[in-house]
């Protein structure tokens, strides 16, 4: 029952939109799967064989990426509660 001028389904749709912006969003941040660089893009610092090895088309080192990982999840906009009900407050 949507009230107003919205239409009926309207709140779902919303949530539904994020959700699918969410998963559009961490899907482009995966690699590729092509050989990435040897040396780091954000320190240089040499990335090594065994990770390159576990995680195809990497481009960071492990500092940097649990670095890039703390500062996502921080500016997070997304509500990670999970339940509807707490998108709708």
């Amino acid at each position: 029952m949507a009230g107003g001028w919205a239409k009926e389904g309207a709140v779902q749709q919303q949530i539904d939109d994020t959700v699918e912006d969410a998963v559009a969003a961490a899907r482009s941040r995966l690699p590729d799967g092509e050989a990435g660089p040897e040396h780091c893009e954000e320190c240089g610092e040499a990335i090594p064989e065994a990770r390159r090895r576990a995680v195809p088309g990497v481009r960071l080192c492990i500092t940097c990426q649990e670095a890039r990982d703390a500062d996502q999840h921080a500016a997070s906009p997304f509500n990670r509660r999970g339940s509807k009900d707490s998108q709708l407050r």
